[in-house]
């Protein structure tokens, strides 16, 4: 079956889709799927027949050696009615009519104690999807097997050649092509096809018996050329090396309330998780968001305008459709520090009286659509990065996060800086280790003074996690300046 996915790829996604999951490949048949798709989700608010063929691999390269190389081939598809606020999502492996069968009775399920007349008709279909926004190459057969083997040996050999410090690489490649299709009632169907690739390179650096890590990785809605073209992974792996020196320089980070700057790009994961989450349609119609009822009050400093944006040409984040068959958009969220409007999909925003706005994300077939993210960030100001800097008398400037922890009802989060440094007289100074920013993400938004005129997506890795399902994302934002926030250091007197 490969052979013909790969010759059909450079089709319409409707084409490529239907050589995949009707015909010859399994007892799927279009006009019996679409009848069997209309008596399931008869007397249902809404709902879908969601199908899915992926292909993907991911190699790891260790300590100088080939250490794991995986190749799968995943295939399926989830069929979901929805009446009100719940529904019911069966999901297989096996594209058969009697696995189909099964899905369709256990849709059924959903109504039998329902005394009301629920009808399709009240739920527009999406409409038809704007150009693709990436290309349907597949990165998984573009390169050939020893050309991926040779691009890690390469990557390890360069960066052991930099420094006599280096006690361990890493280097890991991984791609997928996934089709996807979207069957609604009436035989309304609308298909994508999602390329994604990353790299990512790990160094461990010695020095006077102290360890440090580096890390740089890159991806996107693209093939394995954006590392290959022009040697891109040799700043990947001079970054990764720039890290891990920092590190073996750095000092026990301060403690307390100060201010904090925050760099361009990556740093944008602390918007992501502390405030994106909270805008997220389901959060809010449940009343568990820390923004819930408060469209149209000021939720952020002026000049705080905060985007969602799906439709950025292969970002990583990006999607052509959503796993609901809505096409993605540009949703403004926060304006100039007003809320303005969340993101939604299909069920929340029909129960919210609102317009889905192409967030309705899933993992894979085997998940039912929630409200996600797609490319989260912040526009940019009119201050230069250096004068939000020379504007600071002592604080903290974090430029790279490892992770954290965020609590959606609330809004507090606790992120640990994994590169920051101490600006002293409006000066960059000191590299510090320990420095964790806890606070609240509403409460953080009103105390952003200075907005840079640097704003940069980040580097095409992030991967979201919700409810148990993760999907890719993108943040991004400029430099901002957080008049004060609570920075839990190491740093003991």
């Amino acid at each position: 079956m490969q052979n013909k996915i790969l010759s059909s790829k450079a089709n319409n996604p409707l084409t490529t889709t239907n050589d995949l999951f009707f015909g010859n490949n399994t007892e799927f048949e279009q006009k019996d799927t679409v009848s069997i798709v209309n008596n399931a989700l008869h007397g249902c608010d809404d709902g879908e027949l969601y199908m899915e063929y992926s292909l993907s691999e991911n190699l790891t390269w260790d300590d100088g050696r080939l250490k794991s190389a995986s190749f799968d081939t995943d295939r399926g598809f989830g069929l979901r009615g929805v009446v009100e606020d719940r529904f019911s999502y069966a999901h297989s492996s096996d594209f058969s009519l009697d696995s189909l069968k099964n899905a369709a009775s256990l849709t059924q399920t959903i109504k039998q104690n329902d005394s009301d007349v629920h009808n399709l008709s009240g739920q527009k279909n999406p409409a038809p999807a704007s150009t693709p926004l990436y290309s349907a190459n597949d990165p998984v057969a573009g390169v050939e097997f020893a050309d991926k083997i040779k691009l890690l040996q390469d990557v390890d050999s360069y960066v052991r050649q930099k420094s006599n410090l280096i006690r361990q690489v890493t280097v890991s490649l991984s791609g997928s092509w996934s089709a996807i299709q979207i069957l609604r009632t009436g035989g309304q169907a609308c298909a994508d096809i999602r390329p994604l690739v990353r790299m990512d390179i790990n160094v461990v650096l010695e020095q006077d018996g102290e360890m440090a890590s580096g890390h740089d990785g890159r991806g996107g809605r693209q093939d394995y050329n954006i590392f290959l073209e022009n040697e891109a992974w040799k700043d990947m792996a001079d970054e990764a090396i720039r890290q891990a020196m920092v590190k073996l320089e750095a000092v026990a980070a301060p403690a307390g309330e100060m201010t904090v700057v925050l760099g361009s790009g990556w740093p944008g994961i602390l918007l992501h998780e502390a405030i994106g989450h909270g805008l997220e349609g389901d959060f809010n119609r449940k009343g568990t968001s820390a923004f819930a009822g408060l469209l149209g009050k000021r939720v952020a400093s002026k000049g705080v305008t905060v985007i969602d944006d799906g439709t950025i040409p292969e970002r990583r984040g990006s999607i052509t459709i959503d796993d609901e068959g809505t096409p993605s958009t540009k949703n403004v969220l926060i304006e100039d520090g007003i809320l303005v409007n969340y993101m939604q999909d299909r069920m929340n925003a029909k129960l919210m009286g609102r317009e889905p706005t192409g967030n309705g994300r899933r993992e894979s077939y085997s998940h039912a659509p929630i409200p996600r993210m797609t490319n989260t960030y912040m526009l940019g100001g009119e201050n230069t990065p250096e004068d939000i800097i020379k504007s600071v008398d002592k604080g903290i400037y974090a430029v790279n996060f490892a992770g954290g922890q965020v609590d959606i009802t609330s809004g507090k989060f606790v992120f640990e800086s994994s590169e920051a440094y101490l600006i002293e007289n409006g000066k960059i100074t000191t590299p510090v280790k320990g420095a964790t920013l806890i606070g609240s993400g509403s409460d953080c938004l009103t105390k952003v003074s200075m907005i840079g005129n640097d704003m940069k997506m980040d580097a095409g890795i992030g991967t979201c996690g919700k409810d148990g399902q993760g999907v890719p994302v993108g943040v991004g934002q400029p430099t901002i300046k957080i008049d004060s926030i609570t920075v839990g250091g190491t740093q003991t007197s």
